[in-house]
């Protein structure tokens, strides 16, 4: 059975609306914003990128806390972005400008990644899952942990889609799990998605050295 296009016209949970019109455009989406939890009320505010074009998005609700080198990766997470717009079907490894991403040479940390592979299914309420999803978001941000939650586009042609969630370690993406709206949304996803599976990887930084590595996840703990 021949595969629906994905229609751009509905409005998909990964979906940022009103992003300065680009949903609206006949051309591929390569670019979206990075979705950066907001910082402690007690540290100074969130800096902007140098570049206009590539400016982040910050939450309304703010983390309870953040360890600083977790600061410095959120401040490196402003220039977050996919490197090709087929990045739904390619590796986490290689979808992102990972290797763009520079740290104080004198920090060393991991830090826990989960990502989200998806296609909806025809039909499906966008709208319910949205809130939801939104919900669920914000709930994880209180209840600390969650640095980053980059939005993606479904593909204009196949419909499948990649979220990706970075947290200061995988204790607090498993307590994020058993909160109520998380639950809701993933009910609700389980009958919006035809294909929906979770990927986890581990994002280091070592000591003496600037970038970062990506690695699938083995073991029982990451991050703190």
């Amino acid at each position: 059975m021949a595969t629906a296009a994905y229609n751009p016209d509905t409005r998909d949970p990964h979906t940022i609306p009103d992003f300065n019109n680009d949903l609206l455009s006949p051309e591929p989406v390569l670019y979206l914003p990075p979705l950066l939890s907001s910082l402690p009320q007690h540290l100074s505010g969130n800096s902007a990128s140098a570049n206009p074009q590539l400016q982040p998005i910050f939450t309304e609700t703010c983390l309870p806390d953040i360890d600083p080198a977790s600061l410095s990766l959120h401040r490196a997470l402003h220039h977050f972005k996919p490197l090709s717009p087929n990045y739904a079907d390619t590796p986490y490894a290689e979808a992102f400008n990972w290797a763009d991403l520079r740290l104080p040479l004198g920090e060393e940390r991991e830090w826990y990644c989960v990502v989200f592979r998806s296609k909806r299914k025809a039909g499906s309420d966008g709208i319910s899952l949205y809130d939801a999803d939104k919900l669920a978001h914000e709930e994880a941000i209180r209840n600390g942990g969650l640095i980053l939650y980059w939005y993606g586009l479904p593909n204009k042609v196949s419909g499948t889609n990649l979220a990706t969630c970075i947290w200061q370690s995988r204790k607090h993406a498993l307590a994020a799990n058993s909160g109520p709206h998380h639950i809701k949304a993933m009910r609700l996803a389980a009958s919006a998605y035809e294909i929906y599976s979770l990927e986890r990887y581990r994002l280091q930084k070592s000591l003496g050295e600037e970038g970062v590595t990506i690695k699938p996840f083995v073991g029982s703990e990451c991050g703190w």
